[in-house]
């Protein structure tokens, strides 16, 4: 299938890993011409060469910028003025218990999980618009349905990404814009790596010991039953930013493994 982004401009958010990082090179791939970013400049560049050793004519740049402030979007922005596709991946969590979480740790994950793809959407859909086409995509999180006891505060920033998307498409009715979210469900990230093998050297246990028992609890509903790859989102993603997908707007989209228990 020809996914028609031959030449479009793309910017990932939070792109130096992971499921980010995995987006970009797929996005790089298809022929779009890519842009990554990260907080330092040694990350960035190190996530450009290995797009580039991955896919040898990939067309990429790198940025750093903390895109968790409103300075930090706004020099991308001014860097990068005009993308076609904007994939808002930027994201934190952790496993706090909620009477632990202070004011200022609420403050900061809104800043980086919501107002991030806030600021760059304000700032490259009215383009989009103008352009008659564009993708803006929000990297949410089945914790936004079902939201995790452990993190509450990172489940609420990924609802929240649901209701900015949902109502940016409302905006873009009749035009060849879509906005739309993606659920990814627990999926290998380096962060989640790092998490479950410092888990398994604290315990003593191999680190699938860790995640199975991770599925038989913490997320018994998964059909899956492993951490999905970063790749496997990625796949999806990439065909949501796609020519192809022009028909899907205003969705939240699950690649969770099944672990939403809902048939809607």
């Amino acid at each position: 299938m020809n996914l028609e982004l031959d030449g479009k401009r793309a910017m990932v958010s939070g792109s130096t890993a992971g499921i980010g990082w995995a987006i970009a090179a797929g996005l790089a791939a298809e022929g779009a011409e890519v842009v990554l970013n990260g907080r330092t400049e040694a990350r960035v560049r190190s996530a450009v060469e290995q797009v580039r050793e991955r896919h040898p004519r990939a067309r990429v740049r790198g940025i750093a910028a903390d895109l968790g402030t409103a300075e930090g979007c706004a020099r991308l922005v001014r860097e990068f003025p005009e993308v076609d596709v904007l994939v808002n991946n930027l994201g934190i969590f952790a496993a706090v218990p909620f009477e632990e979480i202070p004011d200022a740790e609420w403050m900061r994950f809104f800043e980086l999980n919501v107002l991030s793809g806030v600021r760059l959407a304000r700032a490259y859909l009215p383009g989009m618009k103008a352009r008659n086409w564009g993708r803006i995509l929000f990297i949410s999180s089945e914790s936004a349905l079902q939201i995790p006891v452990e993190m509450i505060h990172y489940g609420t920033t990924k609802t929240a990404q649901l209701a900015v998307a949902r109502g940016l498409a409302e905006t873009t009715r009749g035009t060849g814009v879509t906005v739309n979210a993606i659920l990814a469900g627990p999926t290998r990230s380096e962060g989640v790596a790092t998490f479950v093998e410092g888990l398994a050297a604290q315990q003593g246990v191999p680190p699938a010991q860790v995640e199975r028992e991770f599925f038989s609890t913490a997320r018994p509903t998964s059909l899956l039953q492993r951490f999905a790859t970063p790749e496997e989102v990625a796949a999806f993603t990439v065909f949501v930013a796609s020519g192809p997908a022009s028909a899907v707007n205003g969705a939240a989209l699950r690649v969770d493994g099944g672990v939403v228990r809902a048939i809607v």
